[in-house]
């Protein structure tokens, strides 16, 4: 239903921002509905709260043409396709990481510490860990964080707002990619896949325990026994 990724607070949740893809309503007529709280111009949304929200997942955006490619999410439409495989996105970022494992490019370094990645917004986030910079911060205690999503986990803390809620069995979650994730377990998508058999996992670390049977390592030491 909806792919995860949720790890960077990058804008990157859709479509192509130029143009606009014509769809058949009677395909999309039982989708999650985008309402916004009022009218407001994209010039206003900058110094508004954020006014666009999705009816499906509750996410919020002061943009409403963010909420447009978010809503791509909940439909087939993945107008970003790789040119070496089959793999097609509602989104260019999750396109453009997708090719760099075709290509093992990482061309972003920290000067730091020698960090690579393929995602600019991942070494800047990456460089607060040398900075120390945390600019996100609780306005209800003195926490502060480097990163947007660990804020509004926090924030959680203080209201117990679960927004997140999936539309299938009622799951409520603070994270998006919690929601994104379970989804999983009513769509099936396994989109983990071992590259010496044909399992497949919904989730990272089930495939990178399953790996350790076809190499035998066994990370976890004991360090009174030795044990593994």
């Amino acid at each position: 239903m909806a792919e995860a990724g949720a790890g960077s607070q990058n804008v990157c949740d859709g479509s192509p921002t130029e143009g606009s893809c014509d769809r058949d309503t009677s395909k999309t007529k039982d989708q999650p509905i985008a309402s916004k709280a009022s009218s407001v111009s994209q010039t206003e949304a900058k110094t508004r709260e954020k006014s666009y929200m999705c009816g499906g997942c509750g996410y919020r955006t002061a943009w409403q043409s963010s909420l447009s490619r978010h809503m791509l999410t909940y439909t087939d439409v993945k107008p970003y396709k790789c040119h070496k495989c089959e793999y097609s996105t509602a989104k260019k970022c999750q396109l453009d990481y997708h090719l760099a494992k075709h290509t093992g490019d990482k061309p972003y370094l920290c000067g730091e510490c020698g960090y690579r990645t393929a995602q600019k917004s991942n070494l800047s986030q990456h460089m607060r860990t040398h900075t120390g910079e945390k600019p996100y911060k609780c306005d209800q205690c003195d926490y502060s964080t480097a990163r947007r999503c660990y804020l509004d986990q926090h924030l959680a803390k203080h209201t117990g707002e679960k927004p997140y809620m999936c539309g299938e069995c009622g799951y409520r979650t603070v994270r998006k990619s919690n929601l994104y994730i379970h989804m999983r377990t009513h769509t099936g998508y396994k989109p983990y896949k071992c590259d010496q058999c044909d399992y497949s996992a919904a989730l990272k670390c089930t495939l990178d325990q399953h790996l350790a049977k076809h190499t035998g390592d066994k990370h976890y030491m004991c360090g009174q026994c030795g044990y593994r």
